[in-house]
């Protein structure tokens, strides 16, 4: 069950506990083998950003796309290759990345082992487009 409550410093806001049961992850149209979990987003009472973590299975390839927001990532588990822009990078748990908004870029999990990453994004729409 979702938490919420006044936060005594802050009148008018609220603070939200989501425990890692309420999080419910769904398999991504676009790549066979990602996952998302929206671990806290403006459904939750976040007004400005939320906060996904997605799982990236071994063998599983994400294509190229853009997003119409930028991007913070952490990497909670495992390692794998993301492409942005021309540039492909290797990384591992506690590597952080940001990816600007309108940037190309792309995951592929060579390993026998399932990634994982958070991903922080603006509130609001966010229109990603496929690439070819």
């Amino acid at each position: 069950m979702d938490d919420t409550e006044s936060a005594g410093s802050n009148p008018g806001s609220e603070v939200a506990i989501r425990r890692s049961d309420d999080v419910d992850y769904e398999p991504v149209d676009a790549a066979d083998g990602l996952a998302k979990g929206v671990l806290i987003a403006a459904e939750h009472g976040a007004p400005n950003f939320a906060i996904r973590r997605f799982t990236l299975e071994p063998g599983a390839e994400v294509p190229p796309h853009t997003n119409a927001v930028e991007h913070e990532q952490y990497v909670l588990e495992g390692e794998y290759v993301v492409g942005i822009g021309d540039q492909e990078y290797d990384v591992e748990a506690g590597d952080s990345l940001l990816i600007p908004a309108g940037t190309v870029h792309w995951y592929r999990n060579e390993t026998d082992v399932e990634g994982a990453f958070l991903c922080a994004v603006p509130n609001g729409d966010d229109e990603i487009e496929l690439l070819e």
